[in-house]
């Protein structure tokens, strides 16, 4: 017997808002994340916003909004992973801001950088107790990468949505696996390596070329969604195999993202 349509509604909302949730968590909790906060010298609060990723051509530009108690900053900085000194710069005065920069790196390049800033009472105060990394990557356009987020969103959105049928009926488990293979191979196998030329050079770099997380987890769900589609359709009960499926998928969808990614090795790579 067919879901009532306010139950299906039901379903497909708590799909989305699991899918919304875990997109989220993924997100901010990943490496390229910027990192947020505040400090107070001379007695003045100072909020600031550090990147952790650069994409595109340029330096990497800082701008710290201050008040009249803090009389300069250095930016500190030092190639990573590497065997550079620490390199250490005076920030710039424009105005009501400080500003410092990044020198821009190759794709996959990575800096450490740390800033500190100097009251007029004789205080030095650190932005973050430990420093910052920031990797710098070539610009997507957007016709490439809109549709990537847009399918992988959609196949998260289908993943869930599959496991939760399964826990109520079935009935729609084995078109709803269709749908997430089929947005993993587009989104993850066809658009994804695009995304990844664009931004680091490279069509893959997951196993068993590389160790990047999130080409081995596409891969990963991609297989499972296939060998759940596969089982489903040779024997319909079988529909554990698309409930398995959908909580692999979360599971490892729940890993932040850009984590373990491409990271040029500046101890080995040629000056």
């Amino acid at each position: 017997m067919a879901l009532p349509a306010v139950k299906t509604w039901m379903l497909w909302l708590l799909a989305l808002v699991i899918t919304l949730s875990a997109a989220i968590y993924q997100r901010v909790t990943g490496p390229t994340w910027p990192v947020y906060g505040k400090v107070s010298v001379g007695g003045a609060q100072i909020k600031f916003k550090l990147n952790r990723s650069h994409a595109g051509e340029g330096d990497e530009e800082i701008r710290l909004l201050v008040p009249e108690q803090v009389s300069g900053g250095t930016l500190e900085l030092r190639r990573f992973p590497s065997n550079d000194p620490w390199s250490l710069l005076a920030m710039e005065r424009d105005g009501d801001y400080l500003v410092g920069r990044i020198p821009h790196q190759p794709l996959a390049g990575k800096v450490m950088y740390r800033i500190e800033l100097a009251g007029k009472d004789g205080t030095r105060t650190a932005l973050t107790a430990e420093p910052v990394r920031i990797r710098f990557r070539g610009a997507v356009p957007a016709p490439v990468l809109i549709p990537h987020i847009v399918v992988m969103f959609a196949a998260m959105l289908f993943s869930n949505r599959a496991g939760l049928d399964v826990l109520l009926s079935g009935e729609r488990a084995y078109r709803l696996s269709l749908y997430t293979f089929i947005a993993l191979v587009i989104g993850g196998l066809i658009l994804g390596p695009a995304v990844q030329k664009y931004a680091f050079d490279s069509y893959w770099t997951g196993w068993p070329l590389g160790r990047d997380l999130t080409d081995n987890k596409t891969f990963l769900c991609t297989a499972l969604w296939g060998l759940a589609l596969w089982r489903t359709r040779r024997n319909p009960p079988a529909r554990g195999w698309v409930l398995a499926a959908a909580l692999v998928t979360m599971a490892v969808f729940m890993i932040p993202h850009s984590v373990l990614g491409s990271e040029l090795d500046y101890t080995t790579a040629p000056k």
